[in-house]
């Protein structure tokens, strides 16, 4: 058996940045420590996040004003950010803000403002319950959000207008590129900006690569979480035993046997322990080349 990874995989720069804010923070010993929301979206890590001290709050606490924040209170603003409202609402309650939002997702933010200053209306691709999409959108006065080129072909555009197209940054590229041509085709009043971040794009393309080249193929990630689950579309659109596992504990050893290639891949969100994990409980229980 043979066990091959990803040549792009794991923490991505965002994630890495909260994840690191994160463990600063958390020296602070005289401090209340929050958390908004799932600072990245894996629940191990989230755990490890209240084993060293902090609370973990979310969006409809603080809207309904239900939270425990108190002026002093530190609080760290999660990769995907969060909506206007709920920044206004911390400022107002004097806590101390740490921002620890993806750069990626705060230059699509700044897109959007700038181009409907401009007085372009916004299409914007993506899961509109994701929280990434939500607090990029709360920037916005109309956004028009659609999930996929599908839905977006459901819905006649105004050749009369002039829009400007943002994605989700963690949307599947091939996906994009054919919504891309679409809207090129029929839609040449829609600026389109390409701001599909760069770790997802290379993530996507190495499980790709792996997935042609391996007989199996574990993608590791959480279950709630977007690049995850986009990694294992491309992986099952290339090899259809793929499957997206969240950790060791979760890891169906039947599914092996000997002489498999076994290739590993990981979402943006995973750190490095859970991925040796899995490879260790795979090597405990198989002959593994090393």
């Amino acid at each position: 058996m043979e066990i091959i990874r990803a040549e792009k995989m794991g923490f991505c720069f965002g994630v890495k940045k909260a994840v690191e804010a994160c463990y600063e923070l958390s020296k602070e010993k005289e401090i209340r420590k929050f958390i908004l929301g799932m600072v990245v979206h894996n629940k191990d890590v989230v755990k490890e996040m209240e084993r060293i001290g902090f609370i973990i709050i979310n969006e409809e606490d603080i809207l309904s004003g239900k939270d425990p924040l108190e002026k002093g209170d530190s609080i760290i603003i999660r990769a995907h950010g969060t909506t206007n409202k709920v920044i206004e609402l911390l400022k107002l309650k004097e806590v101390v803000i740490i921002d620890a939002t993806c750069i990626f997702v705060d230059k699509i933010k700044e897109i959007l403002i700038e181009r409907e200053s401009l007085g372009d209306e916004i299409i914007f691709i993506g899961d509109k319950e994701h929280p990434e999409v939500k607090g990029i959108v709360s920037f916005g006065r109309k956004i028009n959000i659609f999930k996929s080129l599908s839905e977006l072909k459901e819905n006649s555009l105004d050749l009369s207008k002039k829009y400007s197209v943002l994605t989700q940054t963690t949307l599947n590229k091939r996906k994009f590129v054919e919504i891309k041509e679409y809207l090129q085709k029929y839609y040449p009043n829609a600026k389109i900006f390409d701001r599909i971040c760069g770790a997802t794009s290379e993530r996507q393309e190495a499980t790709r690569k792996l997935s042609r080249a391996c007989d199996i193929v574990i993608v590791i990630g959480d279950l709630k979480s977007s690049n995850s689950k986009k990694l294992l579309e491309v992986a099952i659109a290339e090899n259809p035993k793929s499957y997206l596992v969240q950790n060791d504990t979760e890891l169906d050893l039947s599914i092996f046997s000997e002489n498999m290639k076994i290739g590993i891949t990981a979402g943006a969100s995973t750190p490095e322990n859970i991925i040796k994990k899995i490879e260790n409980k795979i090597r405990g229980n198989f002959n593994v080349k090393l």
